[in-house]
């Protein structure tokens, strides 16, 4: 009897600890014998990765607010049909380090444009697909930047362009996050990314484990 599907993603600030949390809760599942498939946005196919180029290069400045949006979805979408739908079709668990939330409180809010339209695109790309849990790793606006400096100083990469944006930015999209999870309760966990990687995997575990 093939197991049921679930759709699982991780929200949060940069630096927050989402793809270091979603690859132990990977573990953890594949050790209980399920079927997972890892996926990230910006990036995840072969097509996104090259979207993911353009969104996060700091040489792209220019990078209007709206085409910043399209371009997301885009990687959604291929992401989507390439690997998410197939994957749930299988009776897989899918991870997904983000999904529509980023955008509707990176775009929708910290950039202005309204939560209308993150959603009318979410309809074309996505096609209804919610995720049945949402993991928010929670960290403030400043800790997150500060990580995210202190990562991309170490690794010297151009992936900084959304990093380079302004504190208050990031302080609008932190918040923009705490007021979509109390406007859905039933499907957020809200979880304390100061914490020890391992107190984190933890609270993590205890969220998904009814559901598994």
């Amino acid at each position: 009897m093939q197991k049921r599907s679930l759709f699982l993603t991780f929200e949060g600030m940069d630096g927050s600890g989402k793809t270091t949390q979603m690859r132990l809760l990977a573990e953890r599942l594949r050790a209980r014998g399920r079927d997972v498939l890892e996926t990230a946005e910006p990036g995840g196919t072969r097509i996104g990765i090259e979207i993911r180029r353009i969104l996060l290069d700091a040489a792209n400045q220019e990078l209007g607010p709206t085409a910043e949006m399209l371009l997301y979805f885009a990687c959604r979408a291929q992401n989507l049909d390439e690997w998410i739908t197939p994957a749930l079709a299988e009776g897989k668990i899918v991870l997904s380090d983000r999904f529509t939330d980023s955008t509707l409180v990176y775009q929708g809010c910290g950039r202005g444009l309204g939560a209308e339209a993150v959603m009318t695109l979410d309809r074309i790309a996505c096609r209804g697909l919610v995720p049945d849990l949402t993991l928010l790793i929670d960290i403030d606006a400043e800790t997150s930047l500060a990580r995210a400096h202190a990562r991309n100083a170490s690794q010297r990469h151009s992936e900084t362009r959304m990093d380079e944006q302004s504190l208050a930015f990031h302080r609008q999209v932190y918040a923009a996050y705490h007021a979509l999870a109390a406007r859905e309760p039933h499907r957020f966990r809200i979880v304390d990314g100061r914490a020890a990687i391992d107190a984190i995997a933890a609270e993590i575990w205890k969220a998904v484990e009814p559901y598994v």
